[in-house]
């Protein structure tokens, strides 16, 4: 009910004043001539009867057919028209990388299950608030590769974040190889924004591409790079080793994140640096990148309307006879 006002507009509204006729008419009927019916004696009351006849009762309420009928009238007069609104939206997405570490060192157990699993549920949450986005994803750990291209099927993004795990490449953390996968895979992009959001737990000790070299070359193609260092601080159960069967040995080591160095990434290529030691904190970060990185969005809104005039003349027509119809026949009175 509340929609159907907001969208409906009269293009000659003036002719709503008329609809002062109505309170005028009903205060004439019931309240005006009160007390001033005509009357006749009779000798008896005798043969007339005690309970008024169903049309009796009904015939002080014909008028109303009446007043509904002019009401609808005016209200064509007015010309209502119902308001079809038509959005155009020209967005013009972001594309995006996501780099993630899957050294072993995301199995610790600061994060709940672990660093990893952590990362994994809420990038998968900052993928579905990007919706005019392509994001793709590339993980390192000693050595780095293209996990997911960038695509605009979010589906297909979520599908592989899920199934990342650590241990299936070459261990150590080779942060500038990972960078440079990132930005090799994304600087053919046509998009006029182009971004990289580097998360990782830890320092670089191996590859053969520098972070900082990695880093120019970004800021060279125009990119920024968020980065992200993920871990408490202090110690935490961490991955020491593994048994023969392949499973992990845990043990309690100091958190090493080079955080200066993920500092100088961001500041080469004009993104930010970010520390999330829980996963609330990372939660933010995400946020706090989603706000920074805003897709350009277009929205032009047409109007349209449908005269709806008709409708409401033939229901003043329809009430309006069925009072006239009503009076001459049924409840037909005599002087």
């Amino acid at each position: 009910m509340i929609d159907f006002f907001q969208q409906i507009s009269f293009k000659n509204p003036w002719f709503l004043i008329s609809l002062v006729i109505i309170p005028v008419m009903i205060y004439f009927q019931y309240f005006s001539a009160k007390g001033e019916r005509p009357a006749f004696n009779v000798s008896s009351s005798s043969y007339l009867s005690s309970r008024p006849s169903l049309r009796t009762r009904i015939q002080p309420f014909l008028p109303i057919l009446q007043w509904i009928g002019l009401t609808f009238l005016i209200l064509a007069l007015a010309r209502p028209q119902f308001a079809l609104k038509e959005e155009q939206v020209t967005a013009e997405g972001i594309d995006i990388i996501l780099a993630i570490d899957l050294s072993s060192s995301m199995l610790a157990k600061d994060f709940q299950p672990d660093r990893l699993e952590v990362s994994k549920k809420v990038a998968s949450e900052f993928v579905d608030k990007r919706v005019d986005d392509r994001i793709g994803v590339v993980v390192f750990s000693g050595e780095s590769f293209t996990q997911c291209p960038l695509t605009s099927d979010h589906r297909i993004v979520k599908r592989f974040l899920s199934q990342l795990q650590c241990g299936f490449l070459e261990e150590g953390t080779a942060i500038g190889m990972g960078l440079a996968t990132a930005v090799n895979r994304i600087k053919d992009s046509d998009s006029k924004s182009k971004v990289v959001i580097l998360l990782t737990d830890g320092d670089n000790n191996t590859g053969y591409i520098q972070p900082l070299t990695a880093a120019e070359m970004a800021r060279e193609l125009g990119l920024r790079v968020y980065t992200i260092g993920v871990g408490s601080k202090g110690m935490a159960l961490t991955p020491q080793g593994k048994r023969s069967d392949g499973s992990y040995v845990f043990d309690y080591a100091r958190v090493m994140i080079n955080e200066p160095l993920l500092q100088q990434i961001a500041e080469i290529t004009g993104g930010q640096y970010f520390r999330a030691t829980n996963e609330q904190n990372l939660e933010l970060v995400y946020n706090e990148i989603d706000q920074l990185e805003k897709t350009e969005r277009e929205v032009t809104t047409f109007n349209r309307y449908s005269e709806e005039f008709g409708r409401f003349l033939k229901l003043g027509l329809i009430f309006y006879f069925l009072h006239l119809i009503l009076s001459i026949t049924l409840f037909r009175t005599y002087p």
